[in-house]
């Protein structure tokens, strides 16, 4: 039963009250959970190209209301409006990648020829999916999972963050535009004893979370002993080493919007930093050079490069974990009167980056999800994999260095889900996104991503 009434979005801009949304009762619910499951057989059916072709008109809309769809992210979250359009490209290319994906992956696999008999490998849908989806890029992290869903022939349920309830409701609308068959893909507002009512439901066969380390153990403590397909994306602590051959200018610039871009809020941001001793000084030096351009404000001014974080307590997270280094004996570099604009207590929160900093302070060990990061001087790779590795976390790493060699050796000897070259923060949806430890299970995207939303059915077929 719910123990709330509704939802609020709260703008991290101003405190406005932006929306408000009531939780789906267990009537609606009940009536999505057999709508679900009713309208499996019928979209199995349908071929590839014909789930495409819906998919892909789902996709125009976004195209057609990009601005007031941008204007939504950044009153909902606080990312300058600059960069939410950004967004929906992504969202573009991600679905575009996964639907052309499709019809090669999910085709069945021929087995070599046996006299007397036909043999192959068919993948069938997993049946019905209940997508839970973060705030932090509303669409993105959404699209990884609802695209290659429904391209494999299974029905959706989406239950998205409260901060971006309207981001679920574009999604409602944009495949209501596409004209799928109802019950296909449904969203449902609810509250957190709803949404774990609905992950042990039998119509439920796979969930998709993508949030906290938090709410990753709560699904699959409310889902153990159901034998329910599972696939979650955690939280990170990514590393950078810049190893004494990179090239400074292109690493710093890469690094620092690594870190400090969506105010820090990103999975796979970057939220530690080892630099070999001979590049530390000049990179230090023009790290906090180039982040004390950022003009923190209001999201919504066109000059604003750094808005607010999702909330005060967010933020205020992310003072206390600074200040906890700063007594440990971590140095600050940027003064708080380089960024006048930041006011103690609110969600709007100055870049800071730290030097004198080690593995027994919480800013190198523990997920900050905000605009701080932690640089430490190494000697050589062993040290650099030795601190990487030195963590509950495995979501990416990058490597920075002129040598491809180099990145590929120390690549191997990386307890993550994916290893850049002199490039951080990007998911390429050719590659199977995927982290170890805390970072989740399972993978999203590319032709591996198929695999996770169906099963096998072996055919053996004796001939005579």
């Amino acid at each position: 039963m719910n123990t709330e009434k509704k939802a609020t979005i709260i703008s991290p801009i101003d405190g406005a009250v932006i929306a408000e949304r009531a939780f789906a009762d267990n009537k609606i619910i009940d009536a999505a959970l057999l709508s679900t499951k009713q309208a499996h057989h019928e979209w199995q059916a349908l071929s590839i190209k014909g789930r495409a072709a819906l998919c892909q008109k789902a996709i125009q809309y976004f195209h057609d209301n990009s601005a007031a769809i941008a204007q939504e992210i950044t009153l909902q979250m606080g990312r300058p409006l600059k960069y939410s359009p950004g967004e929906i490209i992504g969202l573009s290319e991600r679905a575009h990648h996964m639907i052309n994906l499709a019809e090669n992956s999910l085709a069945d696999e021929i087995l070599d020829d046996k006299p007397g008999f036909q043999r192959f490998i068919h993948r069938e849908p997993l049946g019905s999916l209940l997508v839970i989806a973060p705030w932090n890029y509303p669409y993105l992290t959404a699209i990884n999972s609802i695209i290659p869903a429904l391209m494999a022939g299974n029905t959706v349920i989406l239950k998205h963050a409260r901060q971006t309830l309207l981001c679920a409701e574009r999604f409602q609308a944009a495949f209501d535009f596409a004209g799928l068959p109802g019950g296909v893909f449904q969203t449902l507002h609810l509250d957190h004893a709803s949404t774990e009512a609905l992950s042990q439901h039998p119509n439920i066969n796979a969930i998709s979370f993508t949030g906290s380390v938090k709410g990753g153990e709560a699904i699959e403590k409310s889902t153990a002993g159901l034998f329910k397909h599972l696939t979650v994306e955690l939280g990170g602590k990514d590393p950078a080493y810049v190893t004494e051959d990179a090239c400074l200018d292109q690493t710093i610039e890469n690094l620092v919007d690594g870190a400090f871009f969506n105010s820090g809020q990103s999975c796979c941001g970057i939220e530690r930093i080892y630099v070999h001793s001979k590049q530390y000084n000049q990179f230090v030096d023009g790290f906090v050079a180039l982040t004390k351009q950022y003009q923190l404000g209001n999201p919504l001014d066109s000059e604003t490069t750094l808005g607010p974080m999702v909330s005060s307590d967010a933020a205020n997270y992310v003072r206390n974990q600074t200040q906890q280094a700063i007594t440990q004996g971590a140095k600050t570099c940027i003064a708080p009167n380089a960024f006048p604009q930041q006011k103690t207590g609110s969600a709007y929160l100055a870049p800071q980056i730290l030097i004198g900093v080690d593995h027994s302070m919480s800013i190198m060990k523990d997920e900050s999800f905000g605009p701080v990061i932690g640089i430490m001087s190494v000697d050589n790779d062993q040290q650099a994999l030795s601190l990487m590795n030195d963590s509950d976390f495995g979501l990416t790493a990058s490597i920075w260095t002129t040598d491809k060699d180099r990145a590929i050796q120390l690549g191997h000897q990386l307890e993550t889900g994916t290893v850049f070259m002199n490039r951080c923060d990007y998911l390429d949806p050719a590659l199977p996104w995927v982290g170890v430890k805390q970072s989740g299970r399972g993978c999203t995207l590319s032709r591996l991503g198929y695999q996770q939303l169906t099963r096998p059915k072996s055919f053996h077929l004796k001939l005579n």
